[in-house]
């Protein structure tokens, strides 16, 4: 990816910086509690301007996805884009005066993505300014594609999905789809985005054993079988397979999306049925990597974004590169979503994103350093947030997660110690630790009595969401907990303060966190408290997230405590692979997931009848189309969960806090605040967002903190 540069004697405007350290800060801890409580009745008390909500869509297979095809192909439709005059965006008019990225019009696709804003209640925007933001570790440079959330087919906030980047997608019998790209679209670079970035991704990165030791991912198999792939023209991809898939579009409208279209233009020069191997040589030792494969794998890094020089499709990219502690994502020239009156999105000029220590991250928004935050914030911090608000001149959103739940425990049904998996894996063991916890201490200690006490669940708002299955084996009950733990042998010898394991080791759950959240901290000892009651004892390692993952996935994790599944508001057609032993991010069976994933190649086969009977479940949702099917074979996967407690969860419904900068416009007050689907805020498209005070380009004196001028 090229960078841009002005002419001698006109640099390209940067984010303005304001120097200084945090200034400090005391809670009105009284007044910031009244305020969040007026904030929280409206989600917390039904009420009828949310009785019309009802259950939010999601694509399935067959007849749904039939569905999905004419929603997508009618949703295509816009004003042609001869019918407006494109409008070039401020900052980058001196770049078409001096040659160096040719005119909008010239720029834009044949046929763009037009946004009618009228019909989602928001305004026509301003170009100009940086979105400030500040990020927990530099891995999070997600932030850009997230937020962009630029994708072939897309959520919408009302989670439909419908076409985005592609013009659009017909869909026959949930298992031939035919992907139209729109004429004239160019990445980043300028260079066209054709049918051929497609081919390439599974051609020489799905099916090249250097790159996918595994071959395709696991959403591109039917049965184990890829589809028949063509590429009929330079705006067609056709994927064929013999039965319906009704994973395909959820996972290219996911958070983290599988990118089957690469730069093919620029990243040929870096694979080795492209170059030479004389050529390729002095790369792999330049970039210091074993292989070519290595190098391939280094150059190209679509979500992170942390090679600036790799060509992308989403609104902002990379100007700096993925180290230190601040990063710019300047405006894509090329970007194909434009606003009904001509201006090219997105509205604001970058994201001006800058690493930081989750704890510092308050003080710094009170402070009026960021102009849209959410990571690094927790519920406990709302007191300070709520109270800093005058001075920072923002306002502070609650968000009702959408996960199923907010704290989980995940015991490891595949750790390597053998004596520890036979206890993890029975039952009676994690009904006790459930009935061992104290749910009601936690939520009024840590979230004001306004977070739901209930196990790994849909959620209310779920169509599958059922009363009676809340409660099971969630009630606070030591003696019944006690009980169970002595018919499993675990005794605790006369005066021990714990019991012992079969081969006389002391009874110690080591819980494993990445340290993120005081909350799950600060749980974590209330459960370690109740927990001695009943002679269980709860050790706590704080590990990176990374290394979090990775010693899970390698068994070597005992229990792991997260949040419970992504979706936490399915409907009947919502794919149930979080239910089933058929990916390793779950945590209570990795090495399941990965030799379902990896088609054997790794991880262990499923060795209990009851796991085995979830896949079993998961296939035949796959293969009905029937939603009266799919929402008992939903029915019987929560109620198998519930019973079995595969994760134990403590709390759910918490609220998420966003700081917004009240300069910047349209964005809601209410949303969901959920990873996959939705990426957070990206289904509410921060490429709508803007400043209403932006001026054009030109850059502030240094010292202001006034991120949209």
């Amino acid at each position: 990816m090229r960078t841009l540069f002005r002419p001698a004697g006109r640099n390209r405007p940067l984010p303005p910086r304001e120097r200084g350290g945090p200034r400090r800060f005391a809670a009105g801890w009284v007044r910031g509690i009244s305020r969040i409580l007026n904030r929280m009745v409206p989600w917390i008390t039904p009420h009828p301007s949310h009785a019309s909500h009802g259950p939010l869509p999601s694509p399935g297979a067959g007849e749904g996805v039939r569905g999905i095809a004419l929603l997508l192909l009618l949703l295509t439709i816009a004003t042609p884009a001869a019918a407006f005059t494109p409008q070039e965006p401020a900052l980058l008019r001196d770049e078409v005066v001096y040659g160096l990225i040719p005119p909008v019009r010239q720029r834009m696709p044949d046929e763009p993505l037009i946004v009618d804003l009228e019909a989602k209640g928001r305004d026509l925007g301003r170009s100009g300014g940086w979105i400030r933001t500040f990020i927990t570790q530099r891995r999070n440079s997600r932030i850009a594609v997230l937020y962009g959330y630029a994708r072939l087919v897309g959520y919408t906030a009302k989670r439909e999905i419908v076409p985005d980047i592609l013009k659009a997608v017909t869909v026959h019998d949930g298992r031939d789809f035919t992907l139209t790209l729109r004429a004239g679209h160019r990445w980043s670079d300028g260079a066209p985005f054709t049918s051929d970035d497609i081919r390439y991704w599974w051609e020489d990165i799905a099916n090249n054993p250097m790159l996918s030791p595994s071959g395709p991912p696991r959403f591109m198999l039917v049965d184990g079988k890829p589809p028949e792939v063509s590429f009929p023209d330079a705006v067609t991809a056709r994927f064929r397979w013999d039965e319906p898939n009704p994973y395909f579009l959820p996972a290219l409208a996911a958070a983290r999306p599988p990118f089957i279209y690469r730069p093919a233009h620029y990243l040929k020069r870096f694979h080795a049925r492209y170059t030479s191997e004389a050529d390729l040589a002095p790369l792999i030792a330049k970039y210091k990597v074993r292989n070519w494969a290595a190098l391939h794998n280094a150059r190209d890094d679509m979500f992170r974004m942390e090679n600036p020089d790799e060509p992308t499709l989403q609104p902002w990219m990379a100007i700096s590169k993925g180290t230190g502690t601040h990063l710019l994502f300047q405006r894509n020239p090329y970007y194909h979503r434009f606003d009904a009156r001509g201006m090219q999105l997105p509205y604001t000029d970058g994201l001006d994103v800058t690493v930081m220590a989750g704890g510092l991250i308050p003080a710094q928004v009170a402070t009026g350093k960021a102009d849209l935050q959410a990571e690094g914030l927790t519920f406990s911090q709302v007191p300070v947030l709520v109270s800093g608000e005058r001075q920072g001149d923002y306002r502070t959103l609650l968000w009702p997660e959408g996960k199923a739940a907010e704290i989980a425990l995940y015991p490891n049904l595949n750790y390597n110690d053998p004596v520890w998996r036979a206890v993890l894996r029975d039952v009676r063991f994690r009904r006790a630790l459930s009935m061992g916890i104290d749910r009601r201490i936690i939520n009024r200690s840590l979230f004001f009595g306004l977070a739901q006490e209930s196990g790994v669940d849909v959620l209310p708002r779920s169509p599958l969401y059922k009363p009676e299955r809340t409660g099971v084996w969630t009630g606070y009950d030591p003696k019944q907990a006690a009980a169970l733990l002595d018919q499993m042998g675990l005794k605790r010898p006369r005066g021990a303060a714990y019991r012992r394991l079969p081969d006389g080791r002391p009874l110690e759950v080591i819980v494993e966190t990445a340290g993120e959240k005081p909350e799950i901290s600060d749980a974590l000892q209330i459960i370690a408290e109740t927990w001695r009651d009943i002679g269980v004892r709860l050790l706590v390692r704080t590990v990176d997230r990374d290394v979090l993952r990775n010693r899970v996935y390698a068994g070597q994790t005992m229990m792991a405590v997260w949040g419970g599944w992504d979706n936490g508001i399915p409907d009947p057609d919502s794919s149930p692979e979080e239910l089933a032993p058929m990916t390793q991010e779950n945590f209570s069976w990795p090495k399941w997931g990965q030799y379902y994933q990896t088609s054997g190649s790794a991880g262990e086969p499923i060795d209990m009848p009851i796991p085995q009977e979830l896949m079993d479940l998961a296939h035949r949702w796959r293969r009905t189309t029937d939603e009266t099917e799919r929402r008992a074979l939903w029915s019987a996967l929560l109620d198998i969960h519930a019973d079995q407690l595969y994760a134990i969860g403590v709390v759910s419904k918490t609220p998420q806090p966003i700081a917004v900068s009240n300069r910047l416009r349209n964005v809601p007050d209410k949303g969901l605040w959920l990873w996959d689907p939705g990426a957070y805020l990206g289904v509410y498209r921060p490429d709508e967002f803007y400043f209403a005070d932006a001026r054009p380009a030109d850059p502030e004196p240094a010292g202001s903190h006034r991120g949209g001028n």
